[in-house]
């Protein structure tokens, strides 16, 4: 960089108060973290997209936990169809959890919603791995996801937050169509 662009550089770079200033767009990283039949609570929070369970070994999910980090005014809110329960009567929230404890029984499906005075701004995506089904598609702001009427566990889940209108990723070849299977 020549001597010019440099003094040019660090003049443009000073706080004007006069200049124009471009609204930033508040951003949102999703964090979640699963109990897991025989392996207890995942340590450490999954984030935006990875996988929160198992792959391969066949164990249920029994309770995840989901919460929001960001400059934005939002909040989530979740909730669970469990084994010999159905669907819990309440929402949980921002880091509650959702399941049970010591009970020994499978998540089978999860709906998932964003609150605050951000929320009309995001959407939010999810989509589990379900026994005997692999993986299913992509639900988005509390629609259902999973399965109803089979039997069958959670194994997996991944969770995203998206500016509104924006598309969730791109789901691997061979993702069942659905992202809710019900049997009843």
């Amino acid at each position: 960089m020549t001597k010019y662009n440099a003094v040019k550089a660090k003049v443009a770079a000073t706080d004007d108060p006069t200049d124009p200033v471009e609204p930033t767009e508040p951003t949102v990283s999703c964090l979640y973290r699963t109990h897991i039949q025989n392996d207890g609570w995942e340590t450490q929070f999954k984030a935006d997209g990875e996988m929160s369970g198992t792959a391969g070994r066949s164990l249920r999910l029994e309770g995840i936990e989901v919460k929001l980090q960001g400059d934005a005014d939002l909040g989530i809110e979740y909730k669970t169809h469990i084994e010999n329960i159905g669907w819990e009567d309440a929402w949980k929230a921002n880091g509650d959890m959702s399941g049970t404890k010591g009970q020994g029984l499978r998540l089978e499906a999860i709906d998932i919603k964003l609150t605050g005075a951000d929320a009309d701004k995001f959407d939010v995506y999810y989509r589990v791995h379900a026994q005997n089904f692999g993986w299913l598609n992509w639900a988005k702001n509390g629609d259902s996801a999973g399965t109803a009427g089979f039997g069958y566990r959670l194994e997996g889940i991944k969770i995203v937050v998206v500016p509104k209108g924006e598309t969730p990723p791109a789901v691997e070849a061979g993702t069942n169509d659905l992202a809710f299977i019900n049997n009843n």
